[in-house]
């Protein structure tokens, strides 16, 4: 397409998703002559696209789909990415009567899979197809991964993490938007006892009760002293300092980068940890990698159940397990070793 001189790119949540379209983002803005990207998103979400330099202007959706259809007429775009699909999206495309492309969801094939356990899923990554959604104007994948920028002002110093942890750490995001992504707790003490190193926990406020928890269970105190000896015979070295809610997003990024592995849930701070390449232990439940969301780019290794006839039970989520058992996390297996 010629004389594309602003393109909007629609998605307006969550975390993950959006910093799966940073390859969109840095295409367009690095292919295109003199292009202005624009992006549209939720309030809640903007923050994680301020710091992207090849972002021009974030739009905001806050209470009112006519006032944001306003503001984005104002700036006469000729092109829209909508990386999004649903209904608002639609109704922005048609309000705007401007040149679009949507990315398919796949939904009628993630239907077969979660229902019939039918395997229609081609096998590309999500941010293959968010790409293809960017294909009319003639930009390619250029290979190089995720983006994600953090703020000088939210870099983590060595010296805020215990004396345990400041030569080196293993952070695990132990949260996720529904339970049945997630490891029970009891299971994830067990992981964080298979690791074997310290560990920061990673999460949101809503985790950190969960993650007191697992440092209470490893919690060396006086009582503990007698057994300190044994414990050092056994070679057990989990430390656990719970960095849950006591970080914002960008710090707990920060403490992501700078981990030597990163073992996570389906969760945004997964593809966080993937734009800064890093060596990631990818923990799956009730959904499934086959859905294309697995890290982008980088090294990983998927620990999931694959024996079970009930797994994948949804796209997203349950807050419990429909059938009762868990047993897509309940039985597991911790089949790695860390050097």
């Amino acid at each position: 397409m010629k004389n594309i001189k602003k393109v909007l790119i629609i998605r307006f949540s969550s975390i993950g998703d959006i910093v799966l379209t940073t390859p969109v983002i840095r295409a367009i803005k690095l292919q295109l002559p003199d292009v202005e990207v624009h992006y549209c998103t939720k309030k809640q979400f903007a923050d994680i696209l301020h710091n992207n330099p090849y972002v021009d202007k974030v739009h905001t959706l806050e209470n009112s789909l006519s006032d944001l259809v306003s503001s984005l007429k104002d700036e006469a775009f000729d092109f829209i990415v909508d990386l999004h699909n649903n209904l608002r999206t639609k109704m922005i495309k048609s309000r705007l009567g401007v040149s679009s492309k949507t990315f398919n969801k796949l939904n009628w094939e993630k239907w077969l899979m979660v229902n019939a356990k039918v395997n229609k899923l081609p096998n590309v990554h999500i941010v293959d197809r968010y790409m293809e959604a960017a294909a009319p104007l003639g930009v390619k994948t250029d290979g190089f991964g995720l983006d994600y920028f953090i703020p000088e002002k939210d870099e983590v110093e060595n010296s805020w993490l215990p004396e345990t942890h400041q030569k080196e750490y293993v952070a695990y995001v132990i949260g996720a938007q529904h339970n049945t992504k997630k490891l029970p707790l009891k299971r994830m003490i067990e992981l964080c006892d298979k690791i074997n190193k310290p560990i920061v926990l990673v999460g949101g406020p809503d985790d950190a009760a969960t993650a007191e928890e697992i440092v209470k269970f490893f919690e060396r105190t006086e009582k503990s002293a007698p057994y300190e000896e044994k414990l050092f015979e056994m070679n057990k070295k989990a430390h656990i300092f719970n960095a849950c809610g006591k970080f914002n997003l960008n710090q707990s990024a920060s403490l992501v980068k700078n981990a030597t592995y990163v073992f996570s849930h389906d969760t945004g701070l997964m593809h966080i940890a993937a734009a800064f390449k890093k060596n990631i232990f990818s923990i799956w439940g009730n959904t499934i990698p086959m859905f294309g969301m697995y890290p982008y780019k980088t090294k990983f290794t998927v620990l999931e159940n694959n024996k079970i006839n009930c797994r994948p039970c949804s796209k997203i989520g349950y807050q419990k397990c429909p059938k009762g058992h868990f047993n897509c996390m309940n039985k597991i297996v911790f089949d790695f070793w860390l050097p």
